[in-house]
């Protein structure tokens, strides 16, 4: 299929793999899609900047990049960089089409049913598009899909509305008559309101009086202010929204010095923000800012998960707000045909966006018009592989990356290239075609696909490595071993008991080469340390410390998605412990904290203590209370009169006999010498399975403990 994105402010139409269908998802063949002047026009001329003007704009970065450059070198931050200017994005964010599958639990929509999708990073520019269902409803009678393609606009008029509590018969000023600000206009006139807008563009404000504005002026022209007094008996407007783009403070002063004491000013567009305290002080404005489409943005379990909102509480929500704005156009009450002045077919995307960056006037309401099948499923649009080249290899190891999130792009995939003796890159599967497609170019992959059935039923994938989301792996992980497949599994294997045993049970029966990526074993410190303790005569103690920092209680790795952060990233903690000491664990105890805030989670300020077999005690501290300007990993290892100190990946130190450490310039925790030792494990496995196993087993009882321990502190 055919998707437009931008990449370093160019705007750019390429094929790209389909979207397959997923629960709660609606998959959507797209018929017309609205080009927003003010937003899209934005986000060209920000990814267009120079590094040093976007360091200028957002100091907070700089201080992220100085923090990456101190953990991983030079080498890498340029490779960072690099890869940030390069990374395409997905342009659109409101379009129309045709239901062409659904997943389960989608309710009311049906194959074959018009609807209005909205979403940025959902209802793209894109021939096929994948939208959660609280973002998608159906096209009433009456309403074209070319007018329909306006909701996500539409909508947030009316939340902007609904934010300034407007009442029949008041005043009420409109700040920006563009795209958003005409359809602001001719939803205050259905609510009874009187309405004068205020645009620097003459056109504009002619466009506004002839959709229903009560006056309309050009502040170059006359005296706002003044003209606002004669209209409202020297009141000023009970409500003003803003619906201008621009980076100026003054667009919110003219606000305030229009409206009128103890009235209301919504901004609904992107303005400077710099308010002075007087006329704000002295007239006690309620300033208000109306959050895009409604209740639900931004909200995952919302959007991403379609759990909506009792209506009883929340009348109004991005959907509700989406089926009232499409009802208005059905019956007449907001006029789109003098909004949406051109149209463009999808071919013709890039001209679309340069004439609308240089056209003079700008056009308010730009489409893209999508060649759509009708009846037709549209098969060719629907492919989930895009071949980028086609060659023999032979004498490596030919992988397929599942999931191209951040870490995968960050360390695995760069790692692959280095180790490029040993590894093919065959494939990179994501849920999202631009990014499988710009991943597996950036690179070197033969194909990108969006369906993880592609590689699996490839022969000339020799092995898979699944960086997907904790949730799937035990049963992506049990696909690849029946479809023969090695497996390169990220932690941890499986989020309970029972996905475990299941897993387990294939691998051993299946008999295919299986390595879980707890990398720390594999860093030097780690190997350093375990041959300095070779032949020790009695057991280790050892302390380790994880300062691992605060995370949401609604991020996804706290959800059932990532299982919680014992399970998530302790895990390579006790994989560490097993690898120095090699026995086996005889008892697990577990002690959580017990918060005073809500946002402070027990389960990730934990003190786990195992007792192994032979004797040694390890103790891990996890927890999320400390500053993130301290270092995150530390430990502490004594035995027979000597204790080795692990400083946060940087340094091995030595007490008590003379023998060398390590130390590095850069952080190395293992991560490349793990697939050098997957290579290996391919003809004769370096890392037990049993121990893999036996790891997860223990991040599993110390999660329970800890659980009982937060239920107990309830």
């Amino acid at each position: 299929m055919k998707q437009v994105f931008l990449q370093r402010g160019k705007v750019k139409l390429e094929s790209v793999p389909c979207p397959i269908v997923s629960d709660n998802h609606v998959l959507v063949e797209v018929a017309y899609s609205l080009i927003s002047s003010g937003t899209e026009l934005g986000l060209l001329s920000e990814s267009g900047k120079s590094l040093i003007s976007k360091a200028i704009d957002q100091p907070e970065k700089l201080i992220k990049l100085k923090n990456y450059l101190q953990n991983q070198g030079v080498r890498k931050t340029i490779d960072m960089i690099m890869a940030k200017l390069s990374e395409e994005h997905p342009l659109g964010y409101s379009c129309s089409g045709v239901v062409k599958q659904i997943g389960r639990g989608v309710g009311s929509i049906q194959i074959g049913d018009f609807v209005a999708c909205a979403g940025t990073g959902y209802a793209n520019h894109a021939e096929i598009i994948l939208v959660p269902k609280n973002l998608v409803v159906k096209v009433p009678d009456g309403c074209s899909l070319k007018d329909a393609s306006s909701v996500a606009l539409g909508s947030i008029a009316l939340q902007g509305i609904r934010r300034a509590e407007v009442r029949l018969g008041e005043n009420v000023a409109v700040i920006g008559l563009g795209l958003l600000g005409q359809l602001t206009v001719q939803l205050l006139k259905q609510a009874g309101c009187r309405v004068i807008g205020v645009d620097l563009d003459g056109r504009r404000a002619a466009l506004a009086r002839k959709l229903g504005a009560d006056h309309a002026f050009n502040p170059a022209e006359v005296d706002v202010r003044n003209e606002v007094r004669h209209l409202t008996g020297d009141h000023g407007a009970d409500a003003t929204i803003i619906t201008a783009a621009s980076s100026s403070d003054a667009v919110v002063q003219q606000a305030m010095e229009i409206t009128r004491k103890k009235g209301r000013v919504v901004v609904v567009g992107a303005v400077g923000l710099g308010l002075k305290r007087s006329p704000f002080y002295e007239k006690e404005i309620d300033f208000l800012i109306s959050c895009s489409y409604g209740p639900g943005r931004y909200d995952e379990r919302y959007e991403g998960k379609g759990v909506d909102y009792p209506y009883a509480y929340v009348r109004w929500t991005e959907n509700r707000n989406m089926q009232e704005y499409l009802r208005l156009v059905a019956e007449g009450k907001v006029r789109l045909d003098a909004i949406l002045e051109r149209e463009y077919d999808l071919a013709q995307a890039p001209q679309a966006y340069e004439e609308l960056r240089s056209a003079s006037p700008k056009p308010l309401g730009v489409l893209l018009r999508y060649p759509v099948n009708g009846s037709d499923t549209g098969e060719g649009k629907l492919e989930t592989k895009t071949i980028l080249r086609s060659r023999a290899v032979s004498g490596k190891i030919r992988i397929a990356v599942v999931g191209a999130g951040n870490f995968a792009k960050a360390v695995h995939l760069p790692n692959l290239q280095k180790l490029s003796d040993l590894y093919h890159i065959r494939a990179i599967v994501s849920g999202t075609g631009i990014n499988a497609l710009a991943t597996a170019q950036q690179f070197g992959a033969d194909y990108a696909s969006t369906n993880y059935e592609d590689v699996l039923n490839d022969p000339e994938v020799d092995a898979v490595m699944i960086c997907t989301r904790h949730n799937l792996h035990a049963q992506q992980a049990i696909q690849a071993a029946k479809a023969g497949k090695a497996i390169f599994l990220e932690k941890p294997m499986a989020l309970n008991q029972a996905e475990l045993d299941k897993l387990v049970a294939v691998l051993q029966e299946t008999g295919v080469p299986f390595m879980v990526g707890f990398n720390r074993r594999f860093s030097p410190a780690a190997r350093r340390a375990k041959e300095i303790i070779a032949g020790r005569q009695n057991p280790l103690m050892i302390l380790y410390r994880m300062n691992a920092g605060y995370l949401p209680p609604d991020h996804w790795t706290q959800t059932e998605e990532g299982g919680g952060r014992i399970i998530g990233e302790a895990c390579h903690i006790f994989d560490l412990f097993q690898y120095l000491i090699d026995a086996p664990v005889v008892e697990v105890s577990a002690t959580a904290i017990n918060p005073q805030s809500e946002h402070v989670l027990a389960g990730d300020n934990v003190s786990v203590t195992l007792r192994y077999a032979d004797g040694s005690v390890a103790t891990l501290l996890y927890t999320a209370l400390g500053s993130p300007d301290f270092s995150k990993e530390y430990m502490e290892l004594y035995v027979d009169g000597k204790v080795l100190v692990l400083d946060d990946y940087r340094a091995l130190r030595v007490y008590g006999a003379a023998m060398k450490g390590w130390v590095t310039s850069v952080q190395d925790k293992g991560h490349l010498e793990e697939l050098r030792s997957f290579a290996a494990c391919l003809l004769s496995p370096e890392v037990r399975f049993t121990v893999l196993k036996s790891t997860s087993e223990i991040t599993r009882a110390s999660f329970l403990v800890a659980a009982r321990e937060e239920r107990a502190n309830d």
